[in-house]
């Protein structure tokens, strides 16, 4: 069986315990984001506000990934 994932912009609306997150995508739908390994690997600090890239699975729509933190000009 073969997982198809929905990659998705989001913004990180609040910190909770043990690397999670709740995200909220482009669509307006509220997620809960996990840290994905390479990103706690690198340390990579996620604030409030910051725009993140969401990985979230075909079956499990109210959670997903959080692949990658994005960075625009100008902020």
């Amino acid at each position: 069986m073969t997982n198809y994932f929905i990659q998705m912009e989001a913004v990180v609306t609040e910190i909770l315990p043990n690397t999670k997150f709740r995200v909220r995508l482009e669509n307006g739908a509220e997620v809960l984001g996990d840290l994905s390994h390479q990103m706690r690997k690198n340390y990579i600090i996620v604030l409030p506000g910051d725009r993140v890239e969401v990985e979230l699975t075909s079956y499990q729509s109210t959670q997903g990934c959080i692949t990658q933190r994005l960075t625009h000009l100008g902020r």
